[in-house]
């Protein structure tokens, strides 16, 4: 009787050990195979994404040249911009992007004034992303007027150009952006009869600037 009742405990005892061990490996496929899998992903959950449509203003300072006149247009320049772009999971992201400003560029010499009163552009642009961190190159076409002033009398030209530009632009939150950039305005020339001559003006401008990314 004896021998039987530590036989029983024995198996008992092995019974028990098998089932625990069962338990723990259902418990371990569970959570690696079951509701309870960890979430992963391709990509880190907190990359900065710049993709999208955006709008904003800059603000900076404009300075330049007239041509066949020794005046150097300069001062504050302001306007808004809008733009959009493009990123397909890669720190390479495209855009391209327009904006209007108003100028206060003007110099006078001997009896000329010459002034820069507004212009715009429609750009392209390429940048690198480093998070939210992005350096771009920008270019494309530009359009503004020149005013030239004499003796009470004036006129105006609207001109077509181009531009060249680089900037870097800096994520704040993921709405909101910030930006530094440099731009080149080359306006061609027109036939001004109060100068008898072919003005045109060409400008450089470092400009601050802050975007809503919707």
């Amino acid at each position: 009787m004896k021998r039987f009742l530590v036989g029983a405990a024995a198996v008992a005892g092995l019974s028990a050990a098998a089932l625990g061990s069962g338990s723990a490996q259902a418990a371990d496929l569970g959570y690696g195979y079951g509701r309870g899998a960890p979430y992963t992903v391709n990509q880190p959950l907190n990359a900065y994404s710049w993709a999208g449509p955006y709008l904003g203003g800059t603000l900076g300072y404009q300075w330049g040249t007239v041509g066949n006149s020794a005046t150097k247009p300069s001062g504050l320049v302001g306007g808004v911009t809008a733009g959009y772009n493009w990123q397909n999971g890669s720190p390479w992201v495209l855009g391209i992007e327009g904006d209007i400003n108003l100028s206060g560029a003007n110099d006078t010499f001997a009896p000329w004034k010459f002034s820069n009163p507004w212009f715009g552009t429609l750009r392209g642009r390429v940048g690198y992303a480093f998070n939210n961190i992005l350096f771009y190159g920008t270019g494309g076409l530009a359009l503004g007027g020149l005013r030239a002033e004499t003796f009470g009398l004036s006129e105006s030209h609207t001109a077509v150009g181009w531009t060249l530009g680089v900037g870097t632009e800096f994520g704040l939150a993921q709405n909101w952006t910030a930006k530094i950039e440099y731009l080149y305005v080359d306006l061609d020339s027109n036939n001004f009869v109060i100068t008898g001559a072919k003005n045109d003006y060409r400008s450089g401008m470092i400009r601050a600037g802050i975007n809503f990314h919707f």
